[in-house]
């Protein structure tokens, strides 16, 4: 399969996970929904792991710093913000919002990876930025705008974990990576577990519901889809590979409204079509490298 190829692939999972964090956070606490999450993952991942004798590379000297951290600012820190988040915005403002993270995987790219971007991946870029700005613009001190500004305020520890993926070892398999992903993000974030089982406020409502939450987010987006995600960056530029994943939002806007979740508002519409256009702009950029370099090997 080709980075492109992977990289769509996992853009048809992601557009879904807001959708289900907006079921997820009435069902549970958000910490305790990564917790479980991890948990169910491993049912995916556990099998996988023993048959090709993985469980050992985890803990590694070279591979454990850059596992533990993936984990932590892959999974258990950001998504425990972003289910918090869904309790006061909506599954398609929290996945338009999210395309501010291509801001910084511009920027963190750029001073940690040595990728500079061109100007249509900068034109591209910017198209999604102010199709984020034109949302935040219209919903100003509405109750929704907690859950904004809190989703806005996360995407960098995503392009943090990807830069630790990026400087993992080649040999590594996305599959090894995205099962340490979610073994890391499962310990990590015991204590906050913990920390808010002192306060009093973790709650679990044991119904179907929960479950099917828990093997969609645990078994097909952290299980299926994330090695897709390393497959793509591990073979292209992380900045690119941001820019296209980040068009997510169009299927999350039409299923969220297809679901009954939520009503289209006008300004969601522009909002989105701006974004998608900057990262449909940025995958004609990939194709033509992607031909180019496939011309240039054939020489």
């Amino acid at each position: 399969m080709s980075p492109l190829v992977a990289l769509w692939s996992n853009w048809l999972f992601t557009g879904m996970w807001t959708i289900a964090g907006g079921f997820g956070a009435k069902q549970m606490s958000p910490a305790l929904m990564v917790f479980l999450s991890c948990c169910a993952a491993q049912l995916f991942y556990g099998p996988i792991f023993t048959y090709k004798k993985y469980w050992g590379l985890l803990f590694k000297k070279d591979l454990f710093p850059y596992l533990l951290m993936l984990g932590m600012f892959g999974t258990a820190l950001p998504f425990t913000v972003m289910f918090f988040a869904l309790k006061y915005t909506t599954p398609s403002n929290a996945a338009i919002l999210n395309q501010v993270e291509i801001l910084y995987s511009l920027i963190l790219s750029f001073i940690f990876l040595k990728e500079k971007p061109n100007l249509g991946q900068l034109g591209g870029s910017a198209l999604v930025i102010i199709g984020v700005l034109f949302i935040l613009a219209n919903e100003k001190f509405s109750p929704r705008w907690t859950g904004d500004l809190l989703v806005i305020a996360t995407p960098w520890m995503f392009q943090v974990s990807h830069i630790f993926a990026k400087k993992l070892p080649a040999h590594l398999s996305p599959i090894f990576i995205s099962g340490a992903r979610a073994f890391f993000a499962g310990i990590t974030i015991i204590p906050v577990v913990l920390f808010f089982a002192w306060r009093g406020e973790l709650f679990f409502y044991n119904e179907s519901k929960s479950f099917m939450f828990l093997f969609f987010m645990g078994v097909i987006y952290y299980g299926l889809s994330q090695p897709l995600w390393y497959m793509a960056i591990r073979g292209m530029s992380l900045g690119k590979a941001t820019g296209v994943i980040l068009s997510y939002p169009i299927l999350t806007f039409i299923l969220s409204v297809a679901l009954g979740v939520e009503k289209a508002q006008w300004y969601q519409v522009v909002g989105l079509a701006l974004a998608f256009s900057g990262a449909y702009w940025i995958s004609t950029i990939i194709k033509k490298e992607h031909k180019k370099n496939a011309k240039a090997s054939n020489v």
